[in-house]
């Protein structure tokens, strides 16, 4: 059976780490001047090495090789998500007072030391506190959040970061020669992308698509979106573009023809964020359009959600908001618009309402005591005066009037009072 490319490619000394020279250089200068701390403490996102580090730190301190295959009787590594209890973290300190079999220390490696338990934090730390003179901890995390200040203050805390794309993209060109594995640019670019920061991840995608593909084609691009169902960029650029030209109607389509195509909507929306990041510096006015974004993934309707965040960031907006406590006049076509695009809800009550401005006072007609009702309540009634402000009209004053209006005849007035009321049609000869 091969060996995973992430295992076959893994560092072996501080020096192969790629990007984390800000923390490998000290590591090394410390171990060389002899300088070895009781207490190290690695923190970062996952699949940027803090394991590889926390091995070959163990090694390095005790001037041993490293192979990742390789077993040593003084270098213990604990997994935290399953030894999380206080009676695990008891055992671990009656070992700890045992002597080294053959290195000068006796390293211990606690991965997502984060997973432990209260009580295993205090027992932890009593270890911290005065550990025997032979032992090393060294402490990895992905949640520096979820860690006891108590903790972190009794160790040498390294911050690593996540993988630029640029790095990821010059590692995964390495390997891919080293493996001849026929892949281009654009498909390391998408990979090292879709890494998302993370070496781990982008080797095993690499390792994964090398496999699918043919011996003549190599990795192309197209395997990749295939494989990884994403939009071609010129897709996610065009989606851009008719939000700026405020083509809603191309929007929709352009989202309808990705959705038959098997694009998911999560993957869709990374790209579009991943595309805005680069423009912001240069386009600073979309900075609300990605802000709006963030909260698609979160949305227990991604698509619908993704649909609306972009026609109305496409839907014209008045240049100016009036001050609070200005009536301005009401354009009523400009207000079923905006509230049509922005408030679907809304649109189905007050798109059936008849109106009339009274004395400063928009006056709904709203044809039915159940139209009134929703216009009155708390969730519509404010978000009817922000459409009104938003169109120009200001803090107008709304009255709900539960009938249809008043026919304008003083004839058909008079057949209607007669009748108990009536709406007024009008029929074209």
């Amino acid at each position: 059976m091969s060996k995973a490319l992430y295992r076959k490619y893994r560092s072996k000394s501080l020096n192969e780490i790629v990007g984390q020279s800000h923390v490998t250089a000290i590591l090394s200068r410390s171990i060389k001047q002899g300088k070895i701390a009781h207490a190290y403490l690695l923190t970062g996102p996952r699949g940027i090495g803090k394991t590889s580090i926390a091995r070959i730190l163990a090694h390095e301190i005790n001037g041993l090789p490293y192979a990742d295959e390789g077993v040593h009787l003084d270098i213990i590594e604990i997994d935290a998500a399953s030894n999380n209890g206080v009676e695990d973290v008891r055992d671990l300190r009656e070992k700890v007072q045992i002597a080294p079999v053959s290195a000068a220390k006796k390293v211990y490696i606690i991965d997502e030391v984060h997973m432990l338990s209260k009580a295993a934090f205090n027992a932890l730390l009593k270890t911290l506190e005065e550990p025997p003179e032979h032992i090393v901890f060294i402490l990895a995390t992905t949640d520096i959040d979820k860690l006891p200040s108590t903790i972190i203050s009794r160790t040498q805390r390294y911050g690593l970061r996540a993988i630029t794309t640029d790095d990821a993209k010059k590692h995964l060109r390495h390997i891919a020669e080293s493996e001849n594995i026929k892949i281009d640019d654009e498909s390391l670019d998408i990979i090292a992308s879709r890494g998302d920061g993370s070496f781990r991840d982008s080797i095993s995608l690499l390792d994964q698509l090398s496999s699918l593909s043919s011996e003549s084609d190599g990795v192309s691009a197209k395997l990749v979106r295939q494989i990884l169902g994403i939009a071609p960029t010129d897709s996610v650029l065009t989606i851009l573009d008719h939000v700026a030209s405020k083509n809603t109607t191309e929007i929709i389509a352009t989202l309808d023809a990705l959705e038959q195509s098997g694009i998911q909507t999560t993957v869709l929306v990374d790209q579009l964020l991943s595309v805005l990041r680069e423009k912001i510096v240069e386009q600073p006015q979309l900075i609300d359009l990605l802000d709006a974004l963030l909260d698609v993934r979160t949305s227990s309707q991604p698509r619908l959600k993704l649909l609306t965040t972009l026609v109305t960031a496409a839907a014209p907006r008045p240049k100016t908001v009036p001050l609070a406590g200005y009536v301005g006049e009401l354009n009523w076509e400009a207000l079923i618009e905006y509230v049509r695009t922005n408030h679907v809800a809304l649109y189905s009550v007050l798109g059936k309402c008849s109106y009339e401005v009274v004395d400063g006072t928009l006056v709904l007609y709203t044809m039915r005591k159940f139209n009134k009702t929703k216009l009155d309540d708390a969730k519509y009634r404010p978000m009817l005066a922000q459409c009104l402000i938003a169109t120009g009209a200001g803090d107008m004053p709304v009255e709900t009037i539960p009938t249809p209006p008043p026919p304008k005849d003083s004839q058909a007035a008079a057949v209607a009072a007669i009748m108990g009321g009536g709406e007024e049609v009008t029929v074209d000869g």
